[in-house]
């Protein structure tokens, strides 16, 4: 029996979360600018709703950045991924807001910038760049932007008032800096979608009793309903489900991305670790980065096949969340050895 799983549909039900997202591009659109935080826990859907929005803001000027774990100490590096496309405006500003956000993204030398004048200076830009046409700023993994980042994005956020800006945050856990902002708690599946979703992914009959405990475990949650059944091999799925260790669903689907990654060859481990380390999801940039390093297009064929990778993009569709904690540990180790077997250190 295979235990493969379809590709995940179509975002399910969420008509209350599309509502709320319609109702602010309208906004966006009659002139009114707003900031809204979308918050829940891993896997539950906050992607896609991200996805949904900026889709349908297709006659606007987007935006996007994410935030990075392992940029956290640097201080505004996940404003400078937000603004990079708009520095063509830079000397605009007004010369203070011009200085003081040229300091914070290198490209001026001067003492540390006030960041009241960044934020007003970030500020001042998207309102610019929106007097063309409506602006939408979404920025996924809120949880892990930098504090400077964070302050700047947050304090613009509270000023867009007659501004055509939104700004989308999409966060586990929102921290200090969004409290007061519009908040859209996204939660799990209701049990006849999460029962559709499941249904949709595992073509096989399920067990009634497995089907019942899967359901129990995910609660709801989208990523864990696709991902607990690859944790369980035929025979628990055909029934023989027994009493299985209990333990934290993030934690199994963890487990369960790192087994899938472990099993896939170097060269393609390598090539999940430069697209997880790219958090705008350009491709050029992944696959210029993997040409440098040695790693042959070849590399993504194998996590193409597995759902890990999108075909074509080098994007790694779950890499912010579970997929993004274990690349750290399956794949560096491998990246590691595939370029010390025989590539080398390229510069």
């Amino acid at each position: 029996m295979s235990t493969r799983l379809e590709p995940m549909p179509a975002l399910l039900d969420r008509q209350r979360e599309r509502a709320v997202l319609d109702g602010l591009l309208g906004d966006l659109r009659s002139g009114r600018g707003w900031a809204l935080v979308v918050r829940g826990e891993a896997g539950v859907g906050k992607s896609a709703l991200l996805e949904y929005v900026t889709g349908a803001a297709a006659d606007m000027r987007l935006v996007r950045a994410a935030g990075v774990e392992s940029e956290m100490e640097l201080a505004f590096a996940s404003l400078h991924l937000l603004c990079a496309p708009l520095l063509d405006r830079l000397e605009g500003l007004p010369g203070p807001q011009r200085d003081a956000l040229g300091i914070a993204f290198g490209l001026r030398e001067g003492d540390a910038p006030d960041r009241f004048l960044v934020g007003l200076a970030v500020l001042t830009l998207l309102s610019e760049v929106a007097e063309e046409r409506p602006l939408l700023c979404v920025i996924d993994d809120a949880q892990w932007l930098d504090t400077a980042s964070a302050q700047v994005l947050a304090f613009a956020a509270r000023r867009l008032l007659a501004e055509p800006v939104g700004l989308v945050f999409a966060a586990r856990e929102p921290g200090e800096q969004f409290r007061g902002l519009a908040d859209l708690e996204v939660r799990g599946l209701p049990d006849q979608d999460a029962r559709m979703l499941l249904r949709s992914v595992v073509r096989f009959r399920l067990d009634e009793r497995v089907r019942d405990r899967i359901l129990a475990e995910a609660d709801g949650n989208p990523l864990a309903l696709l991902e607990l059944p690859r944790g369980l091999d035929p025979t628990q799925l055909a029934g023989g489900f027994g009493l299985v260790e209990v333990q934290a669903v993030p934690a199994r689907i963890e487990q369960g991305f790192r087994r899938r990654i472990e099993a896939l060859p170097a060269d393609t481990r390598a090539l999940m670790l430069v697209a997880a380390a790219e958090p705008t999801g350009d491709s050029m940039v992944v696959w210029r980065a993997a040409g440098r390093l040695g790693i042959p297009a070849s590399a993504a064929e194998a996590a193409q096949a597995d759902g890990l990778l999108e075909a074509g993009t080098g994007a790694v569709p779950a890499s912010a969340g579970p997929v993004g904690g274990v690349l750290g540990g399956a794949a560096a180790g491998a990246a590691d050895g595939a370029q010390g077997a025989g590539r080398g250190d390229r510069s």
